[in-house]
């Protein structure tokens, strides 16, 4: 699943674009639009904009720009408003990043009727970034993916390859209740 090989910025503008060309919109996504849906045609459903996609997407400043079966690459563009104290990009973004790729790469995995939650988060940050630094990428890879547990990594990359965070994940996999 490689990405063309274009400005990182312009892709993510892309894919915000594309979501919102098929009318998605920020929002949840209702029981019955998942009923008999792969995990990942939910995640194509939001990237496609049939599905809304996740609210926090906007706040963030962040897109899901691809998923193939156990991989999901998330970007995002770090801004002003998502920094700490001291002027840099809090933790908190970054997580937010990671789990993101992290989450969807398992989403990827599950047929329909099942569900994940993040368990467990843990998350590196190896290089401080600020609204200069441009588009970081997230790509998360499932590691294991089992019944009731699966377990994920995810590296944080700008454009030059320089790693800036890298994380794993545990996640509870689960039958989605029926209404």
């Amino acid at each position: 699943m490689p990405l063309p090989s274009i400005d990182w910025t312009a892709q993510q503008k892309a894919a915000r674009q594309r979501s919102i060309a098929g009318g998605g919109k920020p929002g949840l996504t209702r029981m019955e639009q998942l009923a008999g849906k792969s995990g990942r045609e939910v995640l194509e459903g939001m990237m496609s904009g049939e599905l809304p996609y996740p609210p926090m997407n906007e706040t963030m400043n962040m897109w899901l720009l691809g998923v193939d079966i156990g991989r999901a690459i998330f970007q995002g563009i770090p801004l002003p408003q998502h920094y700490n104290p001291l002027g840099t990009v809090h933790g908190g973004w970054f997580a937010t990043l990671l789990d993101s790729a992290l989450g969807c790469a398992v989403q990827s995995t599950l047929p329909a009727g099942r569900s994940y939650t993040t368990a467990e988060l843990h998350v590196n940050i190896v290089r401080p970034a600020s609204h200069r630094t441009g588009p970081l990428r997230a790509i998360g890879t499932v590691i294991h993916g089992g019944r009731q547990l699966a377990t994920a990594e995810a590296r944080v990359e700008d454009e030059k390859g320089q790693l800036y965070a890298h994380a794993t994940a545990t996640c509870f996999v689960f039958d989605v209740p029926m209404a």
